[in-house]
């Protein structure tokens, strides 16, 4: 397992990051779908993933309402682990109940929020605590002092966020220059190699203000494991069922499942490892975000870590997947790359 830097912080964190919203929520329709998983399975995914060397875990409050937070809580208990071992990074924001101010980035909720995840995860503090969403109704300014506030109480260690547009994280790294305040050293994103669009701007900026990237939903929710066919057949069920979003193009998503399953053959893994390598690959990804719900899932995530894809093979599934250009960047490219040549 390697270990990068978290944005510009000095934090440590596996390129593999365990994620958790399929801790809990049996009795939750929705989150039961997700996974569901009882106790027991909490603490088998949890112990698989130590093992190989994952120390970065992902969670939210909203994630099977708050039973994900707790069950983490509960396995670091009793697989006796080291708190100090780990990275938690959990979320704040979404809406949890019917009232006007049960969610967001108020300092109000926030505080809150806090507070209920630290108690449960039954730690005294969070590793990583990222907004879930962009609130359009709190002010930046308001948001971020009151993240400032949670680091400088030792309540959190280091600031994120999730579902950001660009633009959103960058004035955001502005407020918090001017002002003084925490930043975001981290964005959550869906990064995948059939789902690109992160490429065009929110890679370009870490890239430049050095903020790490997690890749959430890296395999589409299933669909590119490989074991669903073109003609919506399937080696094993899923929640999903292997559709594919229409915006993404059903053959395009195929074709690259396809190139996928034959590279996969001569390393002797399925096609998820191959999509799992070749984000690792990206210059720019921190660490990719793989939910298990059995410790086989989680080992096999873990040949992603130790696989290496040659220039051949990785040139194929980048032209398979390449983004379509955009044509206002493609006319004034000559002069930009132009100008490069004095780098």
């Amino acid at each position: 397992m390697q270990y990068r830097k978290l944005g510009r912080s000095g934090l440590l964190v596996s390129e593999l990051c365990l994620g958790t919203n399929t801790f809990g929520g049996a009795e939750l329709e929705f989150w039961k779908e997700l996974g569901g998983l009882d106790q027991a399975a909490v603490n088998a995914v949890i112990a698989r993933a130590v093992e190989g060397g994952i120390n970065f875990l992902d969670t939210a409050d909203g994630y099977a309402a708050g039973q994900s937070e707790t069950m983490i809580g509960q396995a670091l208990r009793d697989l006796a682990i080291d708190r100090a071992d780990l990275v938690i990074a959990t979320k704040g924001g979404m809406p949890l109940g019917a009232s006007p101010n049960c969610g967001g980035a108020s300092r109000k909720h926030l505080m809150t929020a806090c507070e209920n995840s630290l108690r449960r995860l039954g730690t005294d503090y969070i590793d990583v605590y990222l907004l879930h969403m962009f609130d359009p109704v709190t002010p930046l300014e308001e948001t971020l002092r009151a993240m400032d506030d949670l680091v400088r109480d030792g309540k959190i260690r280091y600031a994120g966020c999730s579902n950001f547009f660009a633009w959103e994280v960058m004035k955001s790294l502005g407020i918090s220059e001017r002002e003084h305040l925490v930043r975001f050293e981290v964005v959550q994103n869906h990064w995948s190699i059939a789902s690109r669009g992160l490429e065009r701007e929110m890679l370009p900026l870490a890239q430049s203000e050095q903020v790490g990237i997690m890749a959430w939903a890296p395999l589409l929710g299933g669909v590119l494991t490989g074991k669903y066919r073109r003609d919506g057949s399937a080696t094993d069920s899923g929640r999903r069922g292997g559709k594919v979003a229409p915006m993404l193009g059903h053959d395009r998503v195929h074709d690259i499942v396809d190139a996928m399953r034959e590279i996969a053959l001569g390393h002797s893994v399925s096609a998820a490892e191959i999509a799992l390598a070749f984000l690792l690959r990206q210059r720019g990804t921190t660490s990719v975000i793989t939910g298990a719900t059995r410790p086989e899932q989680v080992a096999a995530n873990l040949q992603a870590a130790e696989l290496t894809l040659s220039d051949g093979e990785y040139a194929l599934l980048d032209e398979l997947s390449a983004l379509t250009p955009d044509y206002g960047t493609a006319a004034v490219a000559p002069a930009r790359e132009g100008r490069a040549q004095y780098l």
